[in-house]
């Protein structure tokens, strides 16, 4: 498959993925209802973010919101893209988990430009061992793509360093 298609459909896949389920959430669960999918370690609920990553930024004025949440975020997303279509030597780890970002990270712009907020709902709680805030599919995006890029770096590092210890023994 074509490089650029297979970027395209992916950071596609990732922001149609989360579009669906926040329209699913929307016309299905009411704002602050708490649905317990698996007792109260796993609850689907419907809250509206005016801010970023759990709530930051919600307070603050509308000009730094705008700065900060969308035009900020929107410049960085369309380098990264820049970035993944110019860089062919990118591993396929490191490109699915760019699009991964990307995906989520332009989902969640939509949102602030068509709504004005992002629709959270999941929230996991594994008796105080692991606890989220409410976040939605584009934030699992974002966030898995940042440990596959995590994991990226910890394999070519240690690839490297396997290499440079070949050549030079």
């Amino acid at each position: 498959m074509n490089r650029n298609i297979f970027i395209t459909l992916l950071i596609v896949f990732n922001i149609a993925i989360d579009q669906i389920s926040k329209v699913w959430v929307r016309a299905t669960i009411k704002k602050r209802e708490v649905i317990e999918v698996i007792g109260d370690n796993f609850i689907l609920t419907n809250v509206e973010n005016k801010g970023a990553f759990l709530g930051m930024g919600s307070d603050m004025n509308e000009t730094l919101r705008l700065i900060f949440l969308l035009i900020l975020p929107t410049l960085v997303l369309g380098y990264v893209i820049y970035y993944i279509i110019k860089t062919k030597e990118l591993d396929r780890l490191s490109l699915i988990a760019f699009c991964c970002i990307i995906g989520g990270g332009i989902a969640n712009v939509f949102d602030r430009i068509a709504f004005g907020k992002v629709t959270d709902f999941f929230f996991i709680d594994l008796g105080g061992v692991f606890k989220t805030g409410i976040f939605n599919v584009a934030d699992m995006s974002v966030t898995t793509g940042m440990i596959m890029l995590l994991f990226s770096g910890i394999f070519r590092s240690k690839k490297n360093t396997s290499e440079e210890t070949k050549t030079t023994t």
